[in-house]
């Protein structure tokens, strides 16, 4: 079955003209805010999808952001840039994550809501950290879509999808495909050459101290914490919210920040 997924994964199409050209602005040390929304605004389904993205509420700007010039200065350029990775790679793939027991609109929302906290609570702890973690918490979940669709295709769907009810997530995963979304996701953003920043953050989340170096460790157990926080069905609970400040304190990250941060989601969510 492991073997089936890399087989998938060699087999993905390239990254679109317009993610090339992200990677390419947001690598470039010489490129400008300006290049950013340049090509950014070329693409219009792209800008459409990163406005709605931006404007989710749980956010908490009180006017409404209209222009993509205005999107990359309030949020920054690496935000944005996964706003617009997430829009592009979700569209490279077919989604049916019923094997997961969740509906895509609940796969969205969970992507959605990790990108959402993660940025709540490090924008005033380090802005900068958040230009890997903003992409790596859209983006590491992807590696769910080919799991799902291995398990559909081998037919273990009901048997995966029982332990997935159980919360035994990480453990279905290893057990049918013999690794889990982090390490799948990994692989993925590997095959496209995406950074190693954002690679090593996404592959170490399942077990930060396994992380090579201090920096990744610290983005790994962040992450780690922002995955634990939001279920998969995306909604916050008491234990979620428990269990990932718990896991903050745990790797030395702060776990009062954080539990602001996921007590104003749940406010939000509440209202609606």
């Amino acid at each position: 079955m492991k073997d089936k997924l890399l087989e998938k994964i060699k087999q993905l199409p390239p990254l679109p003209e317009s993610a090339i050209k992200i990677e390419a602005i947001y690598q470039d040390p010489e490129s400008s805010f300006m290049d950013m929304v340049k090509v950014l605004e070329s693409d219009p389904l792209l800008t459409a999808d990163i406005l709605k993205a931006a404007n989710s509420p749980l956010y908490g700007f009180s006017r409404e952001i209209n222009s993509i010039e205005r999107a990359v200065s309030l949020f920054g350029m690496g935000a944005i840039r996964g706003f617009a990775l997430a829009s592009i790679v979700k569209k490279s793939f077919k989604l049916d994550l019923s094997a997961y027991g969740i509906t895509n609109d609940q796969f969205a929302s969970l992507s959605q809501n990790q990108v959402a906290l993660v940025n709540n609570w490090y924008a005033k702890i380090d802005r900068l950290m958040l230009n890997v973690l903003s992409p790596a918490s859209f983006l590491v979940e992807i590696g769910k879509a080919l799991i799902a669709q291995i398990i559909i295709e081998s037919g273990d769907k009901d048997a995966f999808k029982a332990m997935i009810v159980e919360g035994k997530i990480k453990e279905a995963e290893v057990e049918f495909i013999e690794i889990d979304t982090a390490e799948a996701s990994a692989t993925i953003f590997d095959h496209w050459r995406f950074e190693d920043s954002l690679i090593s953050t996404i592959r170490y989340c399942s077990d930060p101290s396994k992380a090579p170096d201090p920096e990744t460790k610290t983005r790994s157990a962040i992450l780690q914490a922002v995955r634990i926080a939001i279920p998969l069905n995306g909604v916050v609970t008491d234990e979620s919210s428990a269990e990932a400040v718990a896991c903050a304190k745990a790797n030395g990250l702060d776990d009062a920040a954080l539990l602001d941060a996921i007590n104003n989601m749940r406010e939000v969510q509440d209202q609606d």
